[in-house]
């Protein structure tokens, strides 16, 4: 950690990585009770200063170590996750413990049974120690009036970004191995960059999301987030499989692990520091070009273009108030005031369209997807920036403004990573290091549908480029 979180050194098995963590627990030098409670000391130590795991089940965790431990004594094999710590966005169900959703209005009580990918971690060896902090309702700054906000580990005084920000922070303070998300218009992803993690968004339907107001819905998924690609590439196959209630649910490919363990360059890369489109501050320009010109000295080939997406970010206005009013209509507008001011207005967006907006709204989506498809036919891969900005403060909900161009809404700033949840992308937060101002800097890879093998491949490639000496 950077001395300008204040928290303390990171030490013991939160220290390794969750694949080595896992041999040592495989090779006897380790139990599940060992990282369950160094998971535990570890949050009790750190989180006041960020504020990340808000909701606590430690004494839950431990009698899910030593059942596992039982199982293993009695001639059992280890799961595959052999009983590392997990922090589950407070959005998602876990048996036995309440749900939040950082809102009183999406409060509920313990549930009985966990929801699927959760359950699918569960079933793998993962063990909740607890509840990650998240944004309210919406959002990509992690705070809410139920808990506050979660702070950036390396330096407090900023954000951690959102929506699922208690887990990226968890995952970069080492309060565990593990860290579950879900994301509609970057949530894994740009809470992923701020705090130098992973995060991955996968195609709908990869990963089993929980029970939706929207079944029909293809924006919002479900992912991991991890330290390193061969854990984000484990993880993934932990929580990954067939949920028939899922309607976009299918079988699970071959093991993303095989994948992050062959790393490679891809055959046709692109690049762009903002897809021809967008606003990008001079810091994270920056940074990303440092990050490339390291790749590109370590034999990465790339051509600088983008897809056209020209006209995009207003199809995603129009296609999110559409989704909130089909999610939260039932609550409004009797309860209007109870909606922070930023989903307030998605709302009265939504409300707003007329038939022919939505029509204009879906059909020009369309006409942008058959692009990309055709894009995707000449590059393998694309990068990009993960964010648009740096890291600002916490006490700031959005930025005002982006390389001096004033921010329409609060969703403004994280384009650069909606524009692909829209358009039914997978895309991977990957950290390549920290800029002259010690902030962490995230290229974000992205492919076409089912392309994850691929990201997963070339993420762990340029993990190896990036950790070598310039």
């Amino acid at each position: 950690m950077s001395a300008a979180s204040g928290l303390a050194p990171r030490t013991g098995p939160l220290a390794l990585s969750a694949v080595a963590a896992i041999a040592e627990i495989r090779g006897g030098h380790l139990s599940p009770l060992d990282v369950v409670d160094a998971a535990i000391d570890r949050i009790e130590a750190t989180d006041a200063a960020i504020n990340a795991i808000p909701v606590r089940c430690f004494e839950a965790a431990r009698s899910e170590a030593r059942r596992l431990m039982e199982r293993r004594a009695g001639g059992e094999d280890w799961p595959l996750l052999c009983g590392l710590p997990l922090a589950v966005k407070d959005n998602t169900d876990v048996a036995g413990v309440p749900t939040s959703g950082g809102s009183a209005l999406a409060a509920r009580p313990a549930p009985d049974v966990s929801n699927p990918a959760v359950d699918r971690l569960q079933r793998n060896g993962a063990i909740v120690v607890g509840k990650s902090n998240l944004s309210e309702l919406g959002g990509a700054n992690t705070t809410n009036a139920l808990f506050g906000a979660t702070r950036n580990p390396f330096f407090p005084a900023l954000t951690s970004g959102g929506s699922s920000g208690g887990s990226a922070a968890a995952l970069a303070a080492h309060q565990v191995h593990l860290g579950h998300g879900n994301d509609v218009g970057g949530s894994l992803r740009t809470p992923a960059a701020f705090c130098g993690v992973a995060g991955l968004r996968p195609t709908p339907g990869l990963v089993p999301r929980k029970p939706l107001s929207d079944p029909f819905d293809t924006v919002f998924v479900e992912g991991p987030m991890a330290r390193t690609i061969p854990d984000l590439a484990l993880m993934l196959d932990a929580m990954a499989g067939f949920h028939p209630p899922d309607l976009l649910s299918r079988e699970q490919p071959a093991s993303f692990r095989n994948a992050a363990a062959q790393p490679g360059w891809a055959g046709r890369i692109a690049v762009s520091e903002d897809l021809d489109l967008l606003p990008v501050d001079p810091e994270i320009r920056s940074g990303f070009r440092g990050a490339i010109d390291r790749l590109q000295r370590a034999g990465c080939q790339m051509s600088e273009t983008a897809p056209d997406i020209t006209g995009l970010p207003r199809v995603i206005r129009a296609l999110r108030g559409l989704a909130y009013l089909a999610s939260w209509g039932r609550l409004w507008p009797q309860s209007r005031d109870r909606f922070t001011p930023e989903v307030a207005s998605d709302m009265a967006h939504g409300e707003s369209l007329s038939a022919r907006d939505i029509a204009a709204a879906m059909e020009q989506r369309a006409a942008i997807y058959r692009r990309m498809q055709d894009f995707f036919t000449d590059f393998d891969i694309l990068i990009c920036p993960t964010t648009q900005v740096a890291p600002f403060p916490v006490e700031i909900m959005w930025p005002a403004e982006i390389e001096g161009t004033a921010s329409e809404s609060y969703i403004d700033w994280i384009m650069i990573t909606y524009v692909w949840s829209i358009l039914g992308c997978p895309a991977l937060a990957v950290p390549a290091g920290r800029d002259q101002a010690g902030m962490p800097v995230s290229l974000q890879l992205v492919g076409p549908p089912h392309s994850e093998g691929r990201l997963i491949s070339f993420a762990a490639r340029i993990e190896q480029a990036l950790s070598s000496r310039p």
